[in-house]
């Protein structure tokens, strides 16, 4: 499992993530469009934009003097499926871990009961 760490840290904010949330529902927005929608700044949604953009998640078109920015949907779908990737590795080590405390208690417990018989 290859993690794209660029990536997961652009979708880890979460003004981002609301970010594709309105570009997804409109199809399309421009910085102006999505600050309408959001607690930051014009200027701050600009910066935003350009770290999607950087990581593919998002692309732009000129229109007229602001750029329309776009999801890329496979890109979104790469996204998606590392996330699904990670959570089943964690699920893995976590049931490995639930087994190794069972052992763990199970153990104790034919020892306290051992004690108990004596």
């Amino acid at each position: 499992m290859v993690v794209d760490d660029d990536l997961w840290s652009a979708v880890g904010d979460p003004i981002r993530r609301r970010m594709l949330d309105l570009l997804l529902s409109e199809g399309n927005g421009t910085a102006t469009s999505l600050s309408e929608h959001l607690p930051v700044t014009r200027q701050a949604v600009a910066k935003h934009l350009v770290v999607l953009d950087r990581v593919g998640l998002v692309h732009a078109t000129v229109a007229g003097r602001e750029k329309q920015y776009r999801v890329d949907r496979t890109q979104l779908a790469r996204a998606v499926a590392q996330l699904v990737d990670v959570g089943a590795a964690w699920d893995s080590r976590l049931r490995r871990i639930k087994r190794i405390a069972e052992t763990i208690q199970r153990g104790r417990d034919a020892h306290d009961e051992t004690g108990k018989n004596q």
